[in-house]
């Protein structure tokens, strides 16, 4: 995540352990004229297969100079894993290039190829590190979690109404820069087609706050009821408005929503006490930093994140 303060080895994921995790909720093909089907409810996302994802992308780093930044062979491997996971879960994948200082790299699209409509529901993430470390919160955790999302559609062989696509960005940690070329690159038709971005970056900061993007207020109304219903509450993600892979989309009027656990910034005495964590300690004390490790992480905040993105992305699929 690109945050300014205010002035395990690979896992090899089949098409058959993503069916375990819907639970065997499999929607049937619809007869031919009637409104493909979807499952009533999201998954319960295993964790342990979000932290397998993260654990690959931390060995990844380990094997190629430490990180996963821009232009760096830590990078390129990272999107090497994921496409091929999602290739075998059946989804069609594309890279869309682009080119900073110098350097070309990529943004990986995937696409759920079954929707009874043409309008695009979309989640993403970014997946680029800084050069200081391995990014497993930054932001391994929303990569890994937005794939794990992904291959439980491909599971539950969902067949939704809008069309579901997926995107990993490149040096977001640059200035947004591929999730801006890949905007930027849509014509308005293709634009017009887009219904809602779901963006989530750093999930699992092991101080963990529950912030929620309030930038459409009907998209930030599922995620803070689904948490309240499970008597967790929730703030506005203020700290992240204008410092991630949202911004571009919101720019060009699609609507925007996602979750975020907090940066580099402090936890208050009233923040500390609702979720249970440690005041005056930043969310993430290793952000940006080497430290950023699987050590790193909150499970329970990874784990209720991810529940709630597939939650989400259930209901305004449907």
């Amino acid at each position: 995540m690109t945050y300014r303060r205010p002035a395990v080895p690979v896992i090899a994921l089949s098409l058959a352990l993503a069916a375990g995790l819907a639970g065997g909720a499999t929607a049937a093909p619809a007869p031919t004229g009637a409104t493909p089907p979807t499952t009533a409810a999201a998954p319960d996302i295993e964790v342990d297969r979000v932290l397998g994802h993260l654990t690959e992308l931390e060995s990844i780093a380990a094997a190629h100079g430490g990180n996963r930044a821009h232009g760096q062979p830590g990078y390129a491997a990272s999107l090497d894993y994921i496409e091929g996971l999602l290739e075998e879960a059946g989804y069609e994948t594309s890279r869309h290039a682009f080119t900073n200082a110098g350097i070309t790299s990529w943004n990986l699209i995937a696409t759920w190829p079954h929707a009874a409509t043409d309008e695009v529901l979309m989640a993403g993430a970014h997946l680029d590190s800084v050069r200081s470390g391995a990014g497993v919160n930054d932001n391994g955790s929303g990569s890994a979690a937005v794939l794990e999302v992904a291959l439980a559609v491909a599971g539950a062989d969902l067949r939704p109404q809008k069309e579901l696509r997926f995107g990993w960005w490149g040096a977001e940690e640059l200035g947004m820069i591929g999730s801006r070329a890949y905007v930027a690159s849509l014509g308005a038709t293709e634009r017009a087609r887009f219904g809602e971005y779901l963006n989530f970056d750093m999930i699992g900061s092991p101080n963990a706050g529950y912030f929620v993007y309030d930038d459409d207020a009907a998209i930030a109304a599922l995620f803070t009821d689904w948490f309240a219903a499970r008597g967790i509450p929730t703030e506005p993600a203020t700290a992240a408005r204008n410092s991630s892979d949202h911004v571009p989309f919101r720019s060009a009027g699609i609507p925007v929503g996602g979750l975020f656990t907090g940066a580099g910034n402090t936890m208050t005495a009233a923040q500390a006490a609702q979720w249970n964590g440690t005041a005056g300690l930043a969310f993430d004390p290793c952000y940006h930093r080497a430290c950023d490790t699987l050590d790193n992480i909150d499970q329970t905040a990874l784990d209720l994140n991810t529940d709630a993105l597939a939650h989400v992305l259930w209901e305004l699929g449907s």
